[in-house]
This record gives structure tokens, C-alpha cells and sequence, in this order.
């Protein structure tokens, strides 16, 4: 039953990451949702898209940016297995708060910055009826005990449910100088703290068993029950037939035994009745072969008694557990950008992220329960307190670039570039066939002095293998749309509005599950989903106001 929680808590399960790599969110602000490409910008959310461009910012002062997105997102997976009660498992991701926090003080051609924003995560998701991976092998148990003869099963049910969130807070800071009119450079870093958390159970697993819904653990009781009474009543009829082999009938069947007076026509019927009843036909049967078939049956039968009382005292641990988890990290990300701005039209901004270490450690309070070391009988659980692992932040490489085609008008693109394979993820790099990748790109117009529109695309292409998917943490090709406006209130302030929505491309994976823990059966599971968001920044330039 080991493989019944072999589940793979991933880090990526309820992150909501929309712009981004696979672990790395960079929709950071309401100018991005808007927009979609912010690579370049000379404005105050350059402290975390374009450090270098903060040397650029319109007047010396100081410069604050507070915002905050809304987001939802709906992830589905089907399955094709056939023994499941139901082939669609929707799970739901919110996060009503995807802060972006930015603040700027520049004095001549010098910068100093700071940023706090979930770099990661940032989402909670719920499965109100779990995922395949959770059920496979429940489904499994009625359809394997029919093959084993076992009849009047007819269905199973389950209560499973699972509630996943992650988030990776970043705070940053950045130092920034302009070298000349044309060139600036940044250097900063950005401290990680990371953190997962998962509550779950499994319960009520149940079999309809003999028209009746059976928790499983009770199926397997009476079963044991059952073939306990077989073997007793195979053992004494092999004992009652002793006396008559010793008396040198047993080379009689039993219709010659009860004519030549040895039975009588009530002995011979239940001797008969019972091999009937074990499936043996005891035509033409020697009492000494009977006595041969009850003693075998009784064997079998106790060994089956045996199993199933196994699978009892196993079924009632494995089918009604709990888990409470949480598992925290942190880390340092070393960052450079550069700002080169050659003409007043043209400016290009280039921003390499180092790779950022996350190790982390689970505390759990609640944990499943998988198995036993052979040895001690120490229990074995899915995610032991004090157990570690990795899942870094990848490095990533940026290009930006904004161009005035004229006084209105702005075009804006990026292009981020994920270095995913030179991350650690405890193995899973992988099944990485490339890295993953992102080029968006976005048009602003000032429809006047106070009032500016603008829209954007994003296209995100994942590098990940069909066997990096999985149920829990898959990663899919996307394209996004973004849309909204900024208003200048007054000199000081100037509010954004945005929205944007998500549509990713479908995924699958084809693999072989062990039917009964044994038996390949090929299952193929697809994965989807789609992301909304709306957000809303508040800009406020201090020094506009001298």
C-alpha cells in the first residue's frame, strides 16, 4: 500500500505565478499588469525590474510605490483511468494579496532603492476531491478483489481533500549610479524567505460491498472472518475422515463409501456440500483425495485469512490519515543590471539574477504514514520533521527595451531567460528537456498630460519533459493579455489600473500505473488552466511636489 501516498508535494502546487519561470513570479506590479513588459522602465518599479533606470527617475526625491494584485486561478486534471469514480479534478487558486512594494531616494546621478514582493508563490489552492494521484489506488482495491473472486463489489467512495499554499517573499535593495548620460549601472541583492504549508486527509475510503457501503478495513475483516470459518470447517472434515481411510475405505468415493455402509447419506452430503462450497467438484473424488482437498483448502484459507487481516489492521492506518505540514527556506540573490540609454527615444535596460539556494526543512506536526521499517517496526512517513531538500530560485537573464516612436506613443518589450537546467530541484532538473523562456510586449499612449492607456503580450514558453508533469506541479506554455490605465491625480500622485488574463496550453503525460500494486496499466492524465488578475497601484513622487 506504500504507493498509495507516494504523492509528490511539489514547491509549484498552489504558486499562482503568471509572468515567470517555473518558480519565479515577475508580474510585480499594477504598471506591469497593464503593460506586460517593464524591463526597461525608468519608473519607480524599476527598483525591481530595471535597478539601473532608477538613476533616470524624473527629479531627485523620494518615491514610493504601493500596490497590490488580485488573483485567481482554476487548474484542472483529467484522467483516463478507468476504474475512477469521477475523471476531473478541479483545484481552485486564490491570492486576494499579491502585494508590490517599491521605494526610491535619488540624488543626482545617484540611487538607493528598495523592494518587497512575493518572488514566488504567493497563492493558496484547494482540492476539495483531491487529485488522481490520491485515488488511483483506492480505486484499485475492489476491482483487484473481484479478480480474486471476491464478488458483490460493486463501487468504492472516498473523502479526500487537500489545501496547499507557497510563497516566496523577496526583499530587496539596490544601489545605483549613473555613469554618464548614456550609461548607469545597479548593483543589489534580494533576501528570500520561503515557505510551503499543506493540510490534508484521506478517510472514509468504503467498497459496496454486498449491496452495502463497507469502510474497506471492515471489508477485509469479515473477510478474514469468512476464511478463518472455511478453515476450520475444511480442517474438520479432513479430521472426520480419518477414522475411514484408517479403516481402509480411502480408496472409496463417497457414493461407494455410503453404499457399502461406511456413511451415512447426511455425512456424505456435507462432505460433498462442502467441497462444493470451496469450488471443488467432488465427483469421482476418493475419500483419501477429499481428505487431500480439504486439507489444502484449509491451508489456503488460512493464508488468506491471514492476508486479508493484514490489509485490515493496514487499510484502517493507510485509509484514515492526516496531514499538517509546513516546510521554510531562505536565501541570497546577488543582482546586476545595467541601464544604456544611446538616444533620448531609445533605452535598454540588461539585469542578470543569480541563482538563489533553497534548502529546505519540513516541521510537521501531522504526517502520513506509508509503512514500517522491516526491522524495527518503526513507522515510515511521507515527510519526516526535520528532513531537508532543494528547490532553487533558477538565475535569470533580462533584456528590456522601450522605444517613442513619438511624443504618445511607447513601445515596450523584454525578454527573460530562465537558466532552469543549472538550478537544483532534488532531481527534477531532469526531466527539463530546455529552459523556459518569456517575451513580452506592450504599447503606451498618453491620451493627454494627466492620462495614459496602455495594453500588452506575454508569451511564456516552459521547457520542462512530459514526465517533469504531475498532477500536484505541472508547468505549461502560455500567452497573456494585459490592459488598464494611470492617471496622474496630481503632481505627487498617479493611480494604476490594470487586468490581465492567462491562457495556458494544454499538457499530458502517459505513464503505467500498477494496477494492485502489480499489474501495468497504461493512464494517460492532462493538465490545464487559466489565471486571472486585476490590480491597482498608487505611484507618489515627493519630489514633484517642491
Amino acid at each position: 500500500m506504500r504507493k498509495l501516498f507516494a504523492l509528490l508535494f511539489a514547491v509549484s502546487v498552489s504558486g499562482i505565478a503568471i509572468a515567470g519561470g517555473i518558480v519565479t513570479n515577475t508580474n510585480q506590479s499594477a504598471m506591469f499588469t497593464r503593460l506586460q513588459a517593464r524591463d526597461a522602465t525608468l519608473g519607480i518599479d524599476a527598483a525591481y525590474f530595471n535597478p539601473a533606470g532608477l538613476t533616470l527617475l524624473p527629479n531627485d526625491g523620494f518615491f514610493i510605490s504601493l500596490n497590490n494584485q488580485t488573483l485567481g486561478q482554476t487548474r484542472t486534471v483529467n484522467s483516463d483511468y478507468a476504474l475512477l469514480n469521477e475523471k476531473e479534478f478541479i483545484g481552485n487558486v486564490s491570492a486576494p494579496f499579491f502585494p508590490g512594494f517599491y521605494a526610491a531616494w535619488k540624488k543626482g546621478n545617484l540611487a538607493i532603492s528598495a523592494g518587497f514582493n512575493p518572488i514566488g508563490g504567493g497563492g493558496g489552492g484547494t482540492y476539495d476531491k483531491g487529485l488522481p494521484s490520491f485515488e488511483y489506488d483506492v480505486a484499485d482495491i475492489g476491482s483487484a478483489l473481484t479478480l480474486q473472486g471476491v464478488e458483490n463489489i460493486d463501487d468504492y467512495s472516498v473523502n479526500i481533500f487537500f489545501e496547499g499554499s507557497s510563497v516566496y517573499f523577496g526583499y530587496q535593495a539596490n544601489i545605483s549610479y549613473k555613469i554618464s548620460d548614456m550609461f548607469s549601472v545597479a548593483i543589489g541583492g534580494r533576501y528570500v524567505t520561503a515557505k510551503e504549508s499543506y493540510v490534508g486527509h484521506l478517510r472514509d475510503a468504503m467498497l459496496n460491498f454486498r449491496g452495502t457501503l463497507t469502510p474497506i478495513p471492515d471489508v477485509f475483516s469479515t473477510l478474514a472472518t469468512e476464511a478463518t470459518a472455511g478453515a476450520a470447517m475444511a480442517t474438520g472434515a479432513a479430521s472426520s475422515m480419518q477414522p475411514l481411510i484408517d479403516g481402509g475405505a480411502g480408496g472409496l468415493t463417497l457414493a461407494q463409501a455410503e453404499a457399502g455402509g461406511f456413511i451415512d447419506a447426511t455425512s456424505r452430503a456435507q462432505l460433498e456440500g462442502g467441497l462444493t462450497a470451496l469450488g471443488i467438484d467432488p465427483t469421482g473424488l476418493t475419500i483419501a483425495q477429499a481428505q487431500g482437498a480439504y486439507t489444502t483448502a484449509a491451508g489456503e484459507l488460512t493464508a488468506s485469512a491471514a492476508t486479508a487481516s493484514e490489509n485490515a489492521e493496514a487499510t484502517t492506518v493507510l485509509l484514515d490519515q492526516e496531514v499538517d505540514y509546513e516546510k521554510t527556506a531562505s536565501g541570497f540573490t546577488p543582482i546586476i543590471s545595467v541601464n544604456i540609454k544611446p538616444i533620448e527615444q531609445l533605452n535598454i535596460a540588461l539585469k542578470y539574477e543569480h541563482k538563489t539556494k533553497l534548502e529546505f526543512e519540513n516541521s510537521t506536526s501531522k504526517d502520513f504514514i506509508v509503512g514500517s521499517d522491516p526491522e524495527t517496526g518503526v513507522p515510515i512517513t511521507m515527510f519526516p520533521d526535520g528532513e531537508k531538500s532543494r528547490y532553487d530560485i533558477p538565475a535569470q537573464i533580462v533584456v528590456g527595451l522601450t522605444y517613442q516612436v513619438f511624443d504618445p506613443l511607447l513601445v515596450s518589450t523584454g525578454f527573460h531567460y530562465y537558466l532552469d537546467k543549472n538550478a537544483d530541484w532534488d532531481g527534477r532538473e531532469e526531466y527539463l528537456d530546455a529552459n523556459s523562456f518569456e517575451w513580452g510586449f506592450g504599447l503606451e499612449y498618453n491620451i493627454s498630460e494627466k492620462f495614459l492607456v496602455s495594453a500588452g503580450y506575454l508569451l511564456t514558453k516552459s521547457g520542462v519533459s512530459k514526465d517533469y508533469q504531475t498532477d500536484l506541479s505541472y508547468s505549461l506554455p502560455s500567452n497573456s493579455v494585459g490592459g488598464g490605465f494611470a492617471f496622474q491625480v496630481f503632481p505627487m500622485l498617479e493611480v494604476n489600473l490594470g487586468g490581465s488574463y492567462t491562457m495556458y496550453k494544454e499538457g499530458d503525460r502517459t505513464f503505467d500505473h500498477l494496477f494492485a500494486g502489480m499489474y501495468p496499466s497504461e493512464v494517460t492524465e492532462t493538465y490545464d488552466k487559466d489565471v486571472w488578475i486585476v490590480a491597482i497601484g498608487l505611484n507618489f513622487n515627493f519630489g514633484a511636489t517642491k
